[in-house]
């Protein structure tokens, strides 16, 4: 994905939510600020937070929780950002709010990447690890954002499925072909071209 269009490619169909109040957001936050706010906020003890899911990194130094069921979209992404970023074909996806994770240990290990300036700060959007094993965590958009549904420990097949990708993205940069019968498009999902798709003939 070319850095360029980095937030929109993270999330399609959420433009709408893009204010111009977010502009402020874009800029690198204090040393401390970006703990208050969410999703690196800590939901304290007593504070409501349904848990349905937990996540972790590779090494277990990074846990959190999820409190919403299934995500608001889930997709495959094949551009060359993603592929270079998780030096892999295609990167799994799931597209949730900022409130709806819990770190439980070790947000004070992560650490952050923005691949438009190629710069190590909080500045969004940002994809962020762990700082010992590595691991992907998460993206951070200016509204939301994008998990790896490959670090949550689903306890059973129904779970998973909640998690099923919807679609395929930029599926003309793919490095291997995927026959699944979900909508493939060029780009973003609804605004560029449709390549493939269950009611193409």
């Amino acid at each position: 994905m070319p850095s360029e269009n980095y937030d929109e490619h993270i999330w399609p169909g959420e433009q709408q939510l893009e204010l111009a109040s977010d502009q402020a957001s874009t800029e690198t936050e204090g040393e401390h600020t970006w703990k208050k706010r969410p999703p690196y906020r800590i939901h304290e003890e007593g504070e409501p937070f349904p848990v349905k899911y937990r996540g972790s990194c590779h090494c277990g130094l990074v846990k959190y929780q999820l409190g919403r069921e299934a995500p608001l979209d889930s997709k495959l992404c094949h551009c060359t950002t993603c592929q270079t970023q998780h030096a892999a074909p295609f990167q799994w996806a799931a597209i949730f709010h900022k409130d709806d994770i819990n770190f439980t240990d070790g947000h004070h290990n992560l650490e952050w990447y923005n691949p438009s300036d190629k710069s190590i700060e909080n500045k969004l959007p940002c994809k962020v690890r762990c700082c010992y094993c590595h691991s992907p965590i998460m993206d951070e958009g200016r509204n939301m954002i994008l998990l790896f549904p490959s670090l949550i420990h689903f306890q059973n097949d129904e779970d998973k499925a909640k998690f099923r990708p919807r679609c395929h993205i930029f599926y003309s940069q793919r490095v291997v072909d995927v026959p699944d019968n979900l909508p493939k498009w060029t780009g973003l999902n609804e605004v560029s071209e449709l390549m493939e798709g269950p009611d193409m003939s």
